[in-house]
């Protein structure tokens, strides 16, 4: 059976019916691959490193000396697997440059009688694609907030109203600030974050506005893509402003639970933006139980920044939401009346 080869933008569409295979090594797999995709390396690393080697020393005839040797043992459960992922369909296939280790899976489940379509270009060229999708511009409604104003429940709560929304610090697993980490799985690489994003980004209506969080260029570890975030900083914000005494009781509620070391840690990180005067003192808060004092210390570092972060959008584009109140449904139906009345999204 003869495998065929397909663009990526056919390849992702095909992705959402039929099953993927990545047939690079276990670790470039880690270090990001197509949602979905499952494993299916015909080197592990080391052996990948090896055929490598001897590609760059004796040519492409050595390194398929080598890597006939390296594989001929493991066929059998390479093909084994294949076709169990096949499922009795076709099966998608990439390699990190459509070359010869996809073409080379493809050719055994081919003899089985699996049908194997490739991905021209292999994971390069559904990088380059997702990356230039990912920076066409598109109508974008940022939500800023200074922190402890509820945000991401907000953001939540626009989706449950019919809005389009993406929650960035959910891809991330990481809330955005040096506290940001507790509480949540490990961060993804830079690489399966975009991979990710951009998987949530295409199921969306291009007619439609997106609601996304204001963020950093960064999420924890995590970066935005340079284009996507280009166009986020160009993009309309409505910013959400409770007072301190509003936000401080939500904060002491979302981070009073996690241990004291913790969050002594995570207050070291900002210590020389906090200075050390007041780093002493929310140290001293969180060890005596006060949270309360904590959190009031560390607003100031925050509030400050993130009033500096704002006056990086045009002026005209932010649209400012005074609320005393720290109810994420109203405060949802608050947003959303400004920005119908702003034009940023339709009328009911």
């Amino acid at each position: 059976m003869q495998s065929r080869r397909i663009g990526a933008e056919e390849f992702i569409e095909l992705s959402g019916s039929l099953p993927v295979a990545d047939t690079r090594s276990p670790g470039e797999y880690l270090s990001g691959h197509m949602p979905g995709a499952v494993n299916l390396p015909l080197f592990d690393d080391s052996e990948r490193a090896a055929v490598g080697r001897l590609y760059r020393k004796e040519g492409r005839a050595g390194a398929v000396s080598e890597g006939l040797k390296l594989t001929g043992p493991k066929l059998e459960t390479i093909f084994s697997r294949g076709t169990e992922l096949s499922g009795g369909r076709n099966l998608l296939m990439y390699c990190w440059r459509g070359g010869l280790r996809s073409e080379s899976v493809a050719w055994l489940l081919s003899v089985g009688g699996v049908g194997v379509v490739l991905l021209e270009g292999g994971y390069k060229a559904y990088r380059n694609y997702i990356l230039k999708e990912l920076g066409i511009k598109r109508r974008v409604v940022i939500l800023g907030g200074m922190t402890g104003s509820g945000k991401t429940d907000i953001l939540n709560i626009l989706a449950g109203m019919g809005e389009q929304a993406i929650d960035l610090e959910r891809l991330a697993s990481h809330r955005g600030s040096a506290f940001g980490a507790l509480g949540q799985a490990a961060q993804p690489s830079t690489e399966q974050f975009s991979n990710n994003l951009y998987d949530v980004w295409r199921g969306l209506d291009y007619e439609k506005p997106v609601w996304l969080e204001d963020e950093s260029r960064n999420i924890g570890t995590v970066f935005l893509p340079d284009a996507f975030w280009a166009n986020m900083q160009e993009s309309p914000v409505i910013a959400i402003i409770p007072p301190a005494r509003v936000r401080i009781p939500r904060l002491v509620r979302e981070y009073s639970c996690f241990p004291p070391g913790m969050l002594l840690q995570a207050v070291r990180k900002i210590s020389k933006r906090l200075g050390g005067d007041r780093t002493g003192s929310a140290v001293e808060a969180i060890e005596k139980g006060d949270f309360e004092k904590a959190v009031a210390i560390t607003l100031e570092y925050y509030d400050k920044t993130y009033l500096h972060s704002l006056s990086r959008h045009p002026e005209s584009h932010v649209h400012i939401l005074n609320t005393d109140s720290d109810d994420p449904e109203y405060n949802a139906g608050l947003v959303l009346d400004l920005a119908r009345k702003r034009g940023l999204v339709l009328p009911a």
